[in-house]
C-alpha cells in the first residue's frame, strides 16, 4: 500500500497541484518558496497523530492570488494505491474502483470554518461521500513520521519512555527475550551488591538512616541497579558512539543514526498498514558525500521478509540530491510566474539512449536546472565564461534574473530539452548554439528567416533535404558525414546551410524553448565585428603574446568583415599545431571585456537569447 497521488487545492503557494507518487523514494525538489513545505505538511495533515499532533492551520494558509484575497476551503485528496486483501478489509469505506478494475482507498481531509482566532476547523472524510467519516481506526493505520529541517537527532535518540530506541527494543523482544533480560538484570545486581564498596556503601547509608529515624520509622534502602527489569531498563539505553556519548557526536551522523533507528522502528511496526516518513532538507546537516551516501541508501531500500515496506519523501534544496537521484524518484515544483505548478521527469518521453545519456550528464551543476527559474543552456565552457559577462554588456544581471547558466558539454542539448516546454518545465529556456554551416546543396528544402533579427547582422538559413533525421542514428550518421565537408566562413547577410544537429533543435522550440545560433560558431561570430577583433587580440596577447603579434598583421592584411574574422579565427583555432584552447581564451576575454571602456559588441543573436529569457522574467504576473 503506498500512496498514489496526492491533490492540493487551495493551500498556501498552491492554487492547485497534483502530485503522483512511487512506492519507495520520492525526492520533491524546486527552488525557495514555491511550495515544498505546503507539500510536507498536506502530508503530516493525514499521516501525524502518533508521533506529533496534526499540523494547525488558519485563514493565513489559504492560498492568495496574485493581486486578489484569499478565499475558499483548503482541501487535501489523498489516493492510495497497491492495497493487499487486508488493506481493503482495514479501509473499507474508502474504496473506489481504480481504471484498472482494481480498487484504491481515497482520503479526504477539508480545513474550513474558522474560529474567532483564524484557526480553521479540519473535517476529514473517505470514499466517494462526504459523510462518510475517517474512523480512529482507519486514521491509526496510516503511520508517518516526520523529521523537520534543521533537527536535533540527540534529542531524539536520548533515553527515555517514549524514545525512538526504546519503541524499536519494545518491537524486537519477545515474552522470552523479555524473561532472560529480567533474569540478567537480577543476577547481575545480585553479583553488584555481594561487591565491597557497594556493599560498604549501603551499610554506611542504612545505619545513618536508621540513626536518624529509628528502628520503627526507618525505611529499607538498598544500593543497586536503577534499571531491575526490562520495562526500565528499555527507557535508560542509550547509543554510544566511538566511546563517545551521543551528544558528543557530530550533528550530520547523529541525524543519519536517527533515520536509521525511525527506519528500523517503521519496518518493524506490525501495527500500521501505512508507514511513511517525511524528511525535510537532510542535506541541512551533511556535506555532499554523505548525501550522496544516504541518498543512494535511500533509493536501495527494499523489503525484506519480516519487515513492512516504507514509503518516503524527501524534500531537497540540494542540486547534489537531484543530480543523485534517479529520475523517476523526483517530483518538482516550479513557479511558471502565472502559478506554481508540478513536474515529473519521469512522465517525459526521451528518444533511444538519451534519458541515459541525461542521467550520466547529471552533475551537480547540471541538475541546477530543477530548480532553476529560468536557463540559457550553452555548449562548453568558453560560451559559459563569456554570456554573464556580454549580459552585463547589455545591462542584465543574469544573476539577479534568476538565469542559471548550465553547459551540457557539446551538442547533447537534447538529452536535456525533453525536459522543458509547455508540456514539461514551463520556464524560459534558450539555447545558444552553434551554426556549423555547411556548403550549400541543391535544391535547398526550406528558407526560413535567422533566429537573430537585426538585418545587417542576419542571414537566410536554409536547411537541406534530410537535415531534421528521424532518429539519433541519422543524425550520428549525418554529422559524421558533415565532419568531412569543407568548412564554410560566411558574412553578414550571407545565405547559409545549418547543420542537421541545429535544424533538429529548432524543431523543439515553443512558446517557453527558443534555439538562437549565429553563421557559424561562437568565436567567429564575435569575430565579425571589428571592435571584437580589438578585444580579441588584446585578450589573445595575454595568453599567446607571439601569436597574438602575428596574428594582428594577419587579420590587418585582410579586406573585409568575413575575411578577417577567418584570418582570426583559423590563427588561433585551426592552427596545424598549437592550437589557443577556447576555454582558456574564453577566460582571458572576459576578463578584457569586463573593462567598460573596451569597445565590444554583443552579437544579435546572443542579445535575442538573452532578452527572450530575461524579457519574460520580467513580464508581469497575470
Amino acid at each position: 500500500m503506498h500512496l498514489a497521488r496526492l491533490v492540493i487545492k487551495n493551500f498556501r503557494k498552491l492554487s492547485h497541484a497534483e502530485l503522483t507518487f512511487q512506492p519507495g523514494l520520492n525526492v520533491l525538489v524546486g527552488g525557495n518558496n514555491v511550495g515544498k513545505t505546503a507539500v510536507v505538511d498536506a502530508l503530516r495533515a493525514l499521516l501525524a497523530g502518533h508521533d506529533e499532533p496534526y499540523p494547525r492551520l488558519s485563514e493565513e494558509d489559504v492560498h492568495r492570488p496574485h493581486g486578489g484575497t484569499p478565499s475558499g476551503d483548503i482541501v487535501f485528496e489523498y489516493v492510495f494505491s497497491g492495497l493487499s486483501l487486508d488493506d481493503e478489509a482495514d479501509f473499507l469505506a474508502a474504496l473506489v474502483p481504480d481504471a484498472a478494475g482494481g480498487l484504491e482507498a481515497h482520503i479526504k481531509i477539508r480545513y474550513s470554518d474558522p474560529d474567532k482566532g483564524g484557526r480553521l476547523r479540519a473535517k476529514r472524510w473517505c470514499g466517494e461521500h462526504e459523510d462518510v467519516g475517517l474512523t480512529t481506526d482507519m486514521m491509526e493505520n496510516l503511520r508517518g513520521v516526520y523529521l523537520p529541517p534543521l533537527r536535533d537527532a540527540s534529542q531524539g535518540l536520548k533515553p527515555g519512555r517514549t524514545s525512538q530506541l526504546a519503541r524499536l527494543l519494545q518491537l524486537l523482544a519477545d515474552d522470552e527475550g523479555i524473561k532472560g533480560i529480567n533474569k540478567a538484570l537480577q543476577d547481575l545486581d545480585g553479583e553488584l551488591k555481594a561487591h565491597l564498596p557497594i556493599a560498604n556503601t549501603h551499610e554506611a547509608i542504612n545505619t545513618r538512616h536508621k540513626t536518624m529515624l529509628g528502628p520503627h520509622l526507618a525505611q529499607l534502602l538498598e544500593v543497586g541497579l536503577s534499571a531491575s527489569d526490562f520495562k526500565s531498563l528499555k527507557s535508560r539505553l542509550s547509543l554510544v558512539v566511538d566511546a563517545l556519548e551521543i551528544e558528543q557526536n557530530g550533528l550530520g551522523f547523529n541525524n543519519l543514526i536517527y533515520m536509521a533507528v525511525v527506519l528500523s522502528e517503521l519496518t518493524k511496526n506490525p501495527d500500521s498498514c501505512y508507514r511513511g516518513l517525511i524528511v525535510e532538507e537532510p542535506e541541512a546537516h551533511l556535506h555532499p558525500q554523505l548525501q550522496a551516501v544516504l541518498l543512494q541508501y535511500l533509493q536501495s531500500i527494499q523489503a525484506v521478509d519480516g519487515e513492512k515496506p516504507v514509503q518516503l519523501f524527501v524534500t531537497s534544496h540540494s542540486p547534489n540530491f537531484a543530480s543523485i537521484a534517479d529520475l523517476n524518484s523526483l517530483v518538482c515544483l516550479v513557479d511558471t510566474g502565472a502559478a506554481v505548478e508540478t513536474f515529473l521527469p519521469r512522465s517525459v518521453t526521451f528518444k533511444k539512449g538519451k534519458r541515459e545519456k541525461l542521467e550520466r550528464y547529471l552533475d551537480v551543476t547540471r541538475a541546477e536546472l530543477f530548480f532553476a527559474r529560468r536557463v540559457i543552456f550553452v555548449e562548453g565552457a568558453a560560451e559559459l565564461m563569456m554570456v554573464d559577462v556580454l549580459a552585463k554588456r547589455m545591462g542584465y544581471d543574469l544573476r539577479q534574473h534568476g538565469v542559471s547558466l548550465i553547459s551540457v558539454e557539446g551538442l547533447n542539448f537534447d538529452s536535456f530539452l525533453p525536459l522543458f516546454g509547455g508540456k514539461a518545465l514551463k520556464i524560459p529556456v534558450a539555447v545558444l548554439t552553434d551554426a556549423d554551416p555547411v556548403p550549400p546543396k541543391a535544391d535547398p528544402a526550406a528558407v526560413a528567416e535567422s533566429a537573430f533579427p537585426t538585418p545587417a547582422a542576419s542571414a537566410i538559413v536554409v536547411t537541406a533535404p534530410g537535415a531534421v533525421p528521424a532518429d539519433a542514428e541519422e543524425l550520428e550518421e549525418e554529422e559524421e558525414e558533415d565532419d568531412d565537408v569543407e568548412p564554410v566562413y560566411p558574412a553578414s547577410g550571407d545565405t547559409i546551410i545549418v547543420s542537421a544537429n541545429t535544424a533538429k533543435m529548432k524543431t523543439c522550440e515553443d512558446a517557453h524553448v527558443k534555439v538562437f545560433h549565429g553563421l557559424k560558431t561562437f568565436e567567429y561570430d564575435l569575430a565579425l565585428e571589428a571592435d571584437n577583433r580589438k578585444a580579441m587580440l588584446k585578450a589573445l596577447a595575454e595568453l599567446r603574446p607571439r601569436i597574438a603579434k602575428s596574428l594582428a598583421n594577419t587579420v590587418a592584411a585582410e579586406v573585409g568583415d568575413a575575411a578577417q574574422a577567418k584570418a582570426l579565427f583559423c590563427g588561433m583555432f585551426e592552427r596545424k599545431q598549437n592550437n589557443v584552447q577556447k576555454g582558456s581564451f574564453a577566460q582571458s576575454l572576459a576578463q578584457v571585456i569586463s573593462d567598460e571602456t573596451v569597445a565590444f559588441k554583443v552579437p544579435a543573436y546572443i542579445e535575442a537569447a538573452i532578452q527572450h529569457v530575461c524579457q519574460m522574467a520580467e513580464a508581469p504576473r497575470p
